[in-house]
């Protein structure tokens, strides 16, 4: 993403500096409410929540997607009777921020969530560029953090407050080079990335990586910067390459344009992305040309499990359409830590950090989420293909 960050504030920019140079330092206590006003503190038996996410913006289907599926997850939770913390039963409360999609907005609304709203834990944000942003905040105060879909490993780096429950780009790239080399039987690659974007830079490296290692060359590689209409420059370059298939792991708002300018120019080739591509826009705009190409995602709505179709039939329900990846990341996150909640001591930020760490074989919609270590799900990467007009389940490409 791009953007000059601003200022938060001197001590949020003091506290942030010095995470990243230490990430896994202690948090301190968090601090009063600012900013004037009475806090929207939670009412007795009732615990807060908050979700930061690009409700408008470029990238506004993933925001949105999100915020639904959190909705639905607290929905449910309410309608069983809430969760139970310490023996004492609460109902949930949401409160979603809008980032626009800006890493610049990410401190400001999650300090809001924190210091005005009284969040015990934040939900955010699906660009890996913003939740670098947010995460500092989270973890300055010491409140959990918990990242639906942000895949780039340093999210979760920033500290020990800090989770998320999708994959992470080493495993995204190498699960798409996999396909690339063994499904798609491409021996060469032309990749075509956003440079701000540290999603898209980071999955660009790790697929680079696994495709040569499993024998395979990249003939061309082309940056581009987020917004941009005209490619075709870069692709002109890269059909000079001869590439059996282009990786393109970018935002969706960016693909609809390379996809239809591409086959412009002739270019019938297959595209390949990553979970940027996961927006019902993307096959609205682009149309025919994204037919025959295939994304990296975190479930199919057409995989036939139990689990799988329940949620897609309650989403549709109350929401219409069928929910994408980010819809069933948002509902996985908030279940996990309504799930966490029920094992924790009690709610302080470290107690609440200790129990959602402690998550193990989750029953999750996008599959089974343990979280390792360093706080990062391990779970399968699911590969779509556009066929008929409709993104359908193509592979499933488990960790090693």
């Amino acid at each position: 993403m791009t953007g000059t960050i601003r200022l938060w504030s001197a001590i949020s920019v003091i506290g942030a500096m010095a995470l990243l140079g230490a990430c896994e330092k202690k948090s301190p206590a968090p601090a009063p409410a600012g900013g004037g006003g009475t806090p929207a503190a939670s009412a007795p038996g009732e615990i807060t929540i908050g979700h930061y996410g690009s409700l408008t913006g470029a990238q506004a289907t993933f925001g949105k997607s999100t915020d639904n599926g959190i909705k639905l997850a607290v929905k449910e939770v309410n309608a069983a009777g809430g969760v139970t913390v310490a023996g004492k039963k609460y109902t949930i409360r949401l409160v979603s921020e809008d980032t626009e999609g800006k890493p610049e907005k990410a401190g400001t609304v999650v300090t809001k969530l924190i210091t005005k709203d009284k969040v015990v834990c934040v939900l955010g944000e699906v660009a890996s560029s913003v939740s670098l942003q947010g995460a500092p905040v989270c973890q300055e105060y010491g409140v959990p953090m918990i990242t639906p879909s942000s895949t780039n490993p340093d999210v979760t780096r920033v500290g020990d407050m800090i989770f998320r429950v999708c994959f992470i780009d080493p495993f995204q790239g190498e699960a798409c080079a996999k396909f690339a080399r063994g499904e798609l039987k491409a021996a060469k690659v032309a990749v075509l990335f956003d440079q701000a974007s540290a999603y898209s830079v980071g999955l660009k490296d790790e697929f680079n990586k696994a495709f040569k290692a499993a024998g395979g060359e990249i003939v061309s590689e082309q940056a581009y910067t987020q917004g941009a209409s005209d490619f075709n420059a870069q692709l002109t370059r890269i059909r000079e390459s001869t590439p059996d298939a282009i990786f393109i792991p970018g935002y969706y708002s960016d693909v609809t344009n390379i996809a239809l300018q591409s086959r412009k120019l002739g270019m019938k080739m297959p595209l390949l992305g990553g979970d940027g591509w996961d927006s019902e826009e993307l096959g609205k705009n682009a149309g025919e040309a994204i037919e025959g190409c295939f994304y990296s995602n975190h479930y199919a709505p057409d995989q036939p499990t139990a689990e799988i179709q329940a949620f897609v039939s309650k989403y549709k329900a109350d929401f219409g359409g069928v929910p994408d990846g980010l819809a069933a990341l948002g509902y996985d996150g908030a279940r996990l830590l309504f799930e966490a909640m029920g094992r924790a001591k009690s709610l302080s930020g470290t107690d609440l950090r200790d129990a959602i760490g402690q998550t193990k074989g989750f029953k999750g919609v996008t599959g089974a989420i343990t979280l390792n270590d360093h706080r990062d799900a391990v779970k399968n990467v699911v590969m779509v293909e556009r066929r008929g007009g409709q993104w359908v389940f193509r592979a499933s490409i488990e960790p090693k």
